[in-house]
This record gives C-alpha cells, sequence and structure tokens, in this order.
C-alpha cells in the first residue's frame, strides 16, 4: 500500500540548504520537495499561488529586513499550507514566532521531520492549546471588520494603517485562532459577541 507524500514547496536562495533538506526528506519518507525557489517574486508568488503544497519551508532571508517580520503573512495570502521557517542567518524573535515551526541547519534529520510532522498536525487540528493567546483590542477591530466584508486596503483607511500592518493583524488574528477564512472567522466573531448577526449580509 504506497502512502501519499506530503507535499513540500522550498524557498531558499541556497542551493546546499536546499539539497541538504530534500536530501533529509527523502531519505526518511513521508514528505517530497516537489518545488525550490530561490525568493518570492511576482513570477514565483504565482507559483506558490498554484501549488498544491502542504507545508512552504522558507529562509526569512529571502525578505529584505524591513519586510522580514511580515514575511511569513505574505506567504499565508498565497497558500493555506504549514510555513516553516528555516533561518540561515540570525533573525529576531517576534519574526521566528510568527512561522508554524522552525528548523534550524543543527537539527538532526529526525527532528527536522518530527517538525514537519509537528506543524501538519496544528495546521490540521488548529492552533496548540498552551499557546493559545487572547486577540488584541485592535485584532478583535480588525476581526470585525473583516466579518463584514472590508478589504484589507479598507481597513487600513479605517484605522490610518498601512496595508502590511493590517495584514500582519490578520495573520496574528489566524495564528492565535486557528482559523483561516473568513466565513470561519466571521463565525468566531458571531460566537464571541463580537458582531451583531444583523451586520453580517
Amino acid at each position: 500500500m504506497s502512502v501519499t507524500k506530503k507535499k513540500i514547496l522550498l524557498i531558499t536562495p541556497s542551493r546546499i540548504i536546499a539539497r541538504g533538506i530534500t536530501s533529509i526528506l527523502e531519505e526518511h519518507g513521508g514528505f517530497s520537495v516537489e518545488t525550490v525557489l530561490v525568493d518570492l517574486s511576482r513570477e514565483n508568488e504565482a507559483t506558490v499561488r498554484d501549488s498544491m503544497a502542504d507545508i512552504v519551508i522558507v529562509d526569512p532571508i529571502i525578505f529584505d529586513f524591513a519586510s522580514r517580520p511580515s514575511g511569513r503573512s505574505r506567504i499565508s495570502d498565497l497558500t493555506d499550507a504549514a510555513v516553516i521557517a528555516a533561518p540561515t542567518a540570525v533573525t529576531d524573535d517576534e519574526t521566528i514566532k510568527s512561522y508554524d515551526e522552525t528548523i534550524s541547519i543543527y537539527d538532526t534529520p529526525a527532528a527536522v521531520i518530527s517538525k514537519l510532522r509537528n506543524s501538519l498536525a496544528q495546521s490540521a487540528g488548529g492552533p496548540r492549546t498552551e499557546n493559545r493567546e487572547e486577540l488584541s483590542a485592535r485584532e478583535k477591530e480588525i476581526l470585525v471588520c473583516v466579518a463584514q466584508g472590508m478589504l484589507n486596503k479598507e481597513i487600513a483607511d479605517r484605522f490610518h494603517l498601512s496595508i502590511y500592518t493590517v495584514i500582519t493583524h490578520r495573520k496574528n488574528i489566524t495564528r492565535k485562532t486557528g482559523i483561516k477564512t473568513v466565513a470561519g472567522l466571521t463565525v468566531y466573531a458571531l460566537l464571541n459577541n463580537l458582531i451583531d448577526p444583523a451586520s453580517v449580509e
């Protein structure tokens, strides 16, 4: 009986890292590196969007310093896959925390496989309860706007924020609630009495 392998999309500028991760996954089974990209150019964004990847492994160094904190959000706008950081340079803790999991170049092959499996389990079963966090007041305001069908630009204009800040808030909402769809977030907002049912079309 053949087991369907989980598809991996890898984004790293390092051929050595790409070969190393691919080799580990080929040796240990269960995962298959389907696509390797060196950056997240516009053309490559389309590749990510069209991929059927279960996991995206990305080196945060592909994003310039200013956009690195919102890099995970940018990928999540393209795919519902779990997103794992594989940093090859020092990356601040807040940026690393935004990812579903982090693999290190010093991890053993068994640790890498375990982290990939954990990220899939978390993405299928929602957030880890021990890491559950309350939404901030601003996140609740943005959640209400999302539930009412507002676009990121409209939300940014309403609260005098940049679109990137709104996207970051939305990713934090998804991370904290474990809900990725607008419909799911709407139900969450209704169940938590954040919006009046009459305000939702």
